[in-house]
C-alpha cells in the first residue's frame, strides 16, 4: 500500500532482478537498473516482468522456514487432511490465528507489494513504444499475477482494499481514507485482467512462464467463486479441450523432472543462481532463488529411530523435519493396494522397508516394529509430494531443496471442471461431463469409474488427488465445509509422543485474520474481520 510502503518499494523491485546484491536500502541503482530504464524502455519491461515473478516465489514458495514458510504450509495443512506436529498451531488463538501474528502479515503486504510494482509495469507499457504483441504478452503476464494476488487476497481475508495507482515518488505520502472494496469491483478486476491474459497469451509458453493455460485455469477459479457456473465450465473446458495440457503417467507428477504437459505452472529454482551457503536465508532475491524446506517439512525423520536400522539416504529423503504430515483420515480414503497414488505421492509407511543400515545384522530384512517406538516425528507416514531426488539440489544433510515446485497442473483443472459441470447440471449426479472429467483422474490413479458425482465423493476425490498441495483450504472454505471438515478430521500434535489433538476451528476462522499493525495505520475507517 502506497502510503505505507512508500520508498522501498521500487527498491524491491530492482533488488528482485539482480543476481547478487547487498543492502536493500541502498538507494543506488543496482546492477546498472533504474526506473528509469524500467517503466519507459522495452527491455525494461521484460526485467521488471521477470523481477515479478521472483517476488511471487518468494511469496508463494519461499526459502528456509519461519513465518514466511508458515504463511504458506498453513494453508497445505490446515484442512481436514493436515497433522501439524509443533513447529506452529494454526488453530491456536494465542499463537498463529490472531492479528499480531507476522505470518499474515506476509500474507496481506506482500500481495499488495506485488500488485503495486505489477500495477506501475502495466500503466508505464502503455507509452513504451515496441512491438505491440510482444508487449501484451509481457503485461499479460504481469496481469495474471495481479489477477492471482487478488483472488488470492479476497478468498483469505473476505475484506480488502483495491488499488491500481502504482506508487511514486510524487503521491508516496498523499493522504488516504482507506476503506474495504466491494467484492464485486474485486472479481472485476480479477476477471478483466484474466481476459486480457487469455487473448494475449499463448497455450504453449518457455517453462516456469504463465501461459494462457494459467489464466483460464485462474478465470475458471475465480468464476467458481462467484456461482458463474457456465463461465468456470467453459474455462475448464478449454484447457481440456486445447490439448496443450494433459495427464501424465503418476509417475512423472512429481517426478524430478517438472517439464511436463500435466504442469500448468510450476515455480523454478537453480542452486547455480541461488546463494553460495543456502543456510544465510537470504536466496530468493536472487536469479535462482533460495532452497524450500518443503520436501523436509512433510517428511518424516525415521533415520532417528533409535534402532539406528535406517540411515539417511536419498529415497528416504535425507536430512528432514517432520513437522506436518497426512492425517490418518487422509489414509484411510485410498485403496492402499490399488490406488497408485499411494505409492507414489506418499513415501512408503516405515514398517514395509527394509533395514538400510549396513552395520546392522539384520540388514536387508524387514525394518522390525518396536511397539516401543512412539515418537511421531520419527515413524509417521509422509508426504513424497515435494521429494529431491537429487543430492547436488538437495544434499543428504541437508534441509534446503533446489526442485522446482508444482503450484498449478491439470489434474486440478479436470477436478474443478467436474465440480463445475455438476453446478451447471443443477446437482445432476449423472452428469456425463462432470463424471468424464472425474474418472479421468481415477482412470489415471488405476481406479474403477464414479457412476453418480456428489460433493462428498467429489471432495474425496479431491483428497486423494490434491493433498497437501494449496487449494483444499480454500476449496472447502468456497462449499461451505471448511469449519465442519476441519473439526472432524484435523490434528496438532504438541509433541513428539504426546496424544493427537483434534483442534476445534471457530466459525469467525473461514476469513483469515487482517494484520493489527496494517489496521493500526489504515485506521478506522478500515475494520478488523469479526472475530479477532
Amino acid at each position: 500500500m502506497k502510503k505505507i510502503y512508500a520508498k522501498v518499494i521500487w527498491l524491491l523491485l530492482l533488488f528482485a532482478i539482480t543476481t547478487s546484491c547487498s543492502k536493500l536500502l541502498e538507494e543506488k541503482p543496482l546492477s546498472g537498473i533504474t526506473v528509469d530504464y524500467l517503466y519507459t524502455t522495452p527491455g525494461g519491461l521484460e526485467v521488471g516482468v521477470n523481477a515479478l515473478y521472483s517476488l511471487q516465489r518468494a511469496n508463494n514458495t519461499p526459502e528456509y522456514e519461519l513465518s514466511p514458510l508458515q504463511s504458506n504450509v498453513f494453508f497445505m495443512a490446515g484442512t481436514d487432511l493436515g497433522l501439524v506436529r509443533t513447529w506452529f498451531d494454526p488453530y491456536n488463538t494465542t499463537q498463529l490465528h490472531r492479528a499480531q501474528d507476522q505470518a499474515w502479515l506476509l500474507k496481506w503486504s506482500k500481495p499488495y507489494q506485488i500488485i503495486d510494482r505489477a500495477s506501475a509495469l502495466i500503466n508505464s507499457a502503455r507509452n513504451i513504444q515496441m512491438d505491440a504483441t510482444a508487449k501484451n504478452k509481457l503485461v499479460a503476464q504481469a496481469r495474471v499475477i495481479r489477477g492471482e494476488l487478488y483472488l488470492d487476497l479476497i478468498t483469505m481475508f473476505d475484506r480488502i482494499l483495491l488499488d491500481t495507482i502504482p506508487t511514486t515518488p510524487e503521491n508516496a505520502f498523499d493522504s488516504v481514507t482507506y476503506a474495504p472494496a466491494n467484492p464485486a469491483d474485486i472479481y472485476q478486476l480479477i476477471d478483466a485482467d484474466l481476459d486480457f491474459a487469455i487473448a494475449n497469451l499463448d497455450w504453449a509458453v518457455d517453462y516456469g512462464r504463465y501461459g494462457q493455460g494459467v489464466a483460464r485455469h485462474l478465470k475458471g477459479k475465480s468464476a467458481l467463486w462467484q456461482g458463474k457456473w457456465s463461465e468456470a465450465a467453459a474455462q475448464f473446458d478449454a484447457i481440456v479441450n486445447n490439448g496443450t495440457h494433459h495427464l501424465v503417467p503418476i509417475d512423472q507428477v512429481f517426478g524430478q523432472n517438472l517439464q511436463h504437459a500435466e504442469a500448468l505452472f510450476v515455480y523454478t529454482r537453480n542452486a547455480k543462481l541461488g546463494p553460495a551457503n543456502p543456510g544465510t536465508n537470504n536466496g530468493d532475491v536472487l536469479a535462482g532463488g533460495g532452497g524450500t524446506w518443503l520436501d523436509a517439512v512433510f517428511n518424516n525423520r525415521l533415520y532417528e529411530l533409535n534402532t539406528g536400522e535406517i540411515i539417511q539416504t536419498v529415497d528416504n529423503g535425507g536430512q528432514s523435519l517432520g513437522w506436518v504430515y497426512p492425517n490418518d483420515y487422509l489414509k484411510s480414503l485410498y485403496d492402499t493396494v490399488i490406488d497408485r497414488r499411494y505409492t507414489n505421492y506418499y513415501y512408503p509407511s516405515p514398517w514395509v522397508l527394509t533395514v538400510n543400515n549396513p552395520a546392522k545384522p539384520n540388514f536387508g530384512q524387514k525394518l522390525p516394529y518396536s511397539s516401543k517406538e512412539k515418537d511421531w516425528r520419527k515413524i509417521h507416514w509422509s508426504l513424497k509430494k515435494y521429494h529431491d531426488a537429487d543430492v547436488t539440489s538437495k544434499p543428504l544433510s541437508s534441509d534446503y531443496s533446489f526442485k522446482d515446485i508444482m503450484y498449478y497442473r491439470f489434474a486440478e483443472t479436470l477436478l474443478l471442471g467436474a465440480e463445475a459441470h455438476w453446478h451447471l447440471s443443477g446437482e445432476n449426479p449423472a452428469d456425463v461431463t462432470a463424471l468424464q472429467y472425474v474418472n479421468m483422474v481415477r482412470a489415471r490413479a488405476g481406479l474403477g469409474n464414479y457412476t453418480t458425482f456428489t460433493l462428498d465423493n467429489f471432495l474425496d476425490e479431491h483428497a486423494r488427488e490434491m493433498a497437501m498441495e494449496k487449494d483444499r483450504w480454500f476449496l472447502l472454505k468456497r462449499l461451505g465445509k471448511l469449519v465442519e471438515r476441519q473439526n472432524l478430521h484435523y490434528v496438532y500434535q504438541s509433541g513428539p509422543t504426546s496424544s493427537p489433538l483434534n483442534r476445534k476451528m471457530l466459525p469467525y476462522m473461514v476469513s483469515c485474520p487482517i494484520p493489527q499493525s496494517e489496521i493500526d495505520r489504515m485506521g478506522s475507517s478500515f475494520p478488523q474481520n469479526e472475530g479477532y
